[in-house]
């Protein structure tokens, strides 16, 4: 996979408490001290400031699941780049498929939140993926190449180092259904060529592409094994340090 760092990130999505979230937090860093991969942990943003002490200094990076597109302002009920960073929150999830379908934020909002977050140095994981009758009507590629693009309308080859992209079928979210290795991976494949395309060969040998959709400890490792496959980004397996930690930990 081109010298790319696996990189296992965990979306805790609007579960746990602070005391919650806080003995989660303490398992993973336990449990993780001696992984290699790169690993990050998505808290509520009720919890950040909990959780942000207990892995400060570790090999676990502090992230959020969402952030407004406006850096301060009267926007009620909305968290801003700068309340983040002052909360020591490295990166930020945008365009998850729950955003985007749930929450109906488009793909010209989610590329003004990219474009915000990497003006204040955040990293940026962003999301894309296909629903099922997209997927049926033989439409991933397409749908996921135009959230890709337009995502990333104005973010130069110098932004981009600080891009992760993350395929998650929404079809697979939550549902207990997985994409195959296979399948993920031509998708993977067929967003790497999207890169290629913008920002040349060497942006899409280096860029990370997650996968997001289901990822239990039994699944894992095959997905890593595809080449195109460079982490995961887990949902309901990321709440518990026992399902958590084994994906975290694959070899």
């Amino acid at each position: 996979m081109a010298n790319r760092t696996y990189y296992i990130a965990g979306n805790w999505k609007m579960h746990k408490t602070r005391a919650e979230a806080a003995e989660l937090a303490g398992a993973l860093v336990a449990g993780l001290r001696n992984g290699k991969h790169k690993y990050l942990v998505a808290p509520s943003f009720t919890s950040l400031e909990t959780v942000g002490p207990i892995i400060r200094g570790t090999n676990i990076a502090l992230g959020a699941q969402n952030m407004a597109a406006e850096e301060q302002g009267a926007h009620t009920g909305e968290v801003s780049v700068l309340q983040l960073k002052d909360l020591g929150v490295q990166t930020v999830i945008l365009g998850h498929s729950e955003r985007r379908h749930v929450y109906k934020e488009d793909d010209a909002l989610i590329n003004k939140k990219v474009k915000l977050a990497l003006k204040h140095g955040l990293e940026v994981i962003l999301c894309v993926g296909e629903l099922l009758e997209e997927r049926e009507a033989g439409r991933a590629e397409a749908v996921c190449e135009t959230q890709t693009v337009k995502g990333l309308e104005g973010v130069s080859p110098g932004d981009l180092s600080g891009i992760v992209i993350a395929y998650e079928p929404v079809w697979a979210i939550g549902t207990g259904k997985t994409a195959t290795p296979e399948d993920a991976d031509a998708i993977h494949a067929w967003v790497r060529g999207v890169i290629g395309r913008l920002y040349g060969g060497g942006a899409a040998e280096k860029i990370i592409i997650q996968y997001g959709g289901s990822v239990k400890p039994d699944n894992a490792a095959q997905l890593m094994a595809k080449e195109n496959i460079d982490g995961a980004l887990v949902g309901g397996a990321a709440l518990k340090a026992d399902t958590f930690v084994p994906i975290a930990a694959f070899n």
